[in-house]
């Protein structure tokens, strides 16, 4: 930029104050359902079954997953949760077993290690990927670590070649929790398919969606066999027969939620190219604005952009990371200061060890000697305390971005002045 056009934007009004906003254009509203997924409603039914089991949507939308994602075992289910839930069973967690993951993260990324009595252990983040630092999931790990719970914030790829060395070093178990990042690519090769299991959320708020719904799924013949059992109360449904062996919770998936999310399905690769392709343009523009990081993340891979993420230096602007946030929503940009707010370790369940009704069994019967009071992670922290998550989507289009571009600069100049 031209130091005229710099003096210039430095001393325009900011939005907040007065002046007129740098926003013209607003993000259009998302069109996500339309006849086709009423045709497929329709047609489901027409069913004389509705039963998850032999349903003709389910068996729909297993196979369009599978274009996308070649695993020999696809167990569609209830959410992203019940996903996760069914993996970490699968991975074999049981009482005391750790569970080493990220501590920026939404509940449903611990809710099924602390269900099978197990124990999240928290590693740090790096510092503008938002993903895990290696390094720190290296020093995490114990004699009674299990698994590893690679959390693709955004859509942006974990560094999978080197966390599936570390997980095969220790004999680890690596599950890639895919919910923000349908679409994603690391290395060519899609999220999901590099770990052991791979699981992936239908919710609403997520690139594609059913109301709420869940995909988990492996080639890993441990592990694969093992997802229906453990998605449906232990029953083996393949003929075989028998009686549950083990407990295991009821996570089935509706066929009124498989018929939406089979059509989903064919929009996914448009809708997050439309995504990729606006997360890597703002990234650019942001380049040489003053006091901005922006987001990161690998040019050998597909990021599919659930969410802008930016960081502020409040060492160059003379403003917080909510300060800026507000004086950027004011000049039209869908903007908000932090992300999860907290570390999940900071949430009131952890620090009061209230997992159940008040009571934390592991704890007592001193299988773990975890004080979620005492975690740390400085990184994670000073990301939540600095970061601006920004709102994008498929309708946005290069001429939003530029505009909104032009808006983070005009506000950074003017908190850099």
């Amino acid at each position: 930029m031209s130091t005229t056009v710099l003096e210039k934007t430095s001393t325009e009004t900011l939005a907040i104050n007065g002046g007129a906003p740098a926003m013209t254009q607003t993000l259009p509203p998302r069109q996500r359902w339309g006849n086709e997924e009423l045709k497929q409603l329709t047609a489901m039914l027409e069913q004389p079954s509705l039963f998850y089991l032999t349903g003709p949507q389910i068996k729909l939308l297993k196979e369009r997953f599978q274009k996308y994602y070649p695993l020999d075992y696809v167990m569609p289910c209830s959410s992203g949760t019940a996903a996760l839930h069914i993996a970490v069973e699968a991975a074999g967690v049981g009482p005391g077993d750790e569970v080493i993951t990220s501590a920026i993260t939404d509940m449903g990324t611990v809710i099924g290690v602390l269900y099978q009595q197990g124990v999240p252990v928290f590693a740090d983040l790096k510092p503008h990927t938002y993903n895990l630092d290696v390094e720190d999931v290296r020093r995490k790990i114990t004699p009674k670590t299990k698994a590893v719970i690679a959390v693709h914030l955004t859509g942006n790829p974990c560094d999978l070649d080197a966390l599936k060395v570390l997980c095969d070093e220790h004999d680890l178990v690596l599950i890639e929790d895919c919910a923000q990042a349908w679409g994603a690519m690391y290395r060519g090769k899609p999220i999901g398919t590099v770990g052991h299991i791979g699981c992936w959320s239908l919710n609403d708020f997520k690139h594609i969606g059913c109301g709420d719904g869940g995909i988990v799924a492996s080639s890993d013949k441990r592990f694969g066999p093992l997802l229906q059992k453990f998605g449906d109360k232990c029953y083996d449904r393949s003929g075989a027969g028998g009686m549950p062996e083990t407990l295991a919770p009821n996570y089935r998936i509706t066929e009124p939620q498989a018929a939406i999310a089979a059509v989903q399905m064919t929009k996914m690769w448009e809708w997050t190219e439309k995504r990729a392709a606006a997360g890597r343009l703002l990234s650019q523009e942001l380049q040489d604005i003053p006091g901005i990081f922006p987001h990161h993340a690998d040019e050998r891979d597909r990021w599919t952009c659930w969410f802008y993420l930016l960081r502020i230096d409040p060492k160059v602007l003379s403003c917080d990371h909510r300060t800026f946030a507000q004086a950027l929503h004011a000049e039209g940009v869908p903007a908000g200061a932090g992300y999860t707010q907290v570390p999940l370790y900071k949430f009131p369940l952890f620090q009061n060890h209230n997992f159940f009704a008040g009571r934390w069994p592991v704890k007592e019967l001193d299988l773990t000697e975890m004080d979620y009071t005492q975690v740390y992670c400085p990184e994670t922290e000073a990301i939540l305390n600095t970061c601006i998550k920004i709102v994008v989507n498929e309708t946005t289009t290069p001429e939003w971005i530029h505009e909104a571009a032009a808006a983070i600069r005009k506000v950074a100049l003017h908190y850099a002045g």
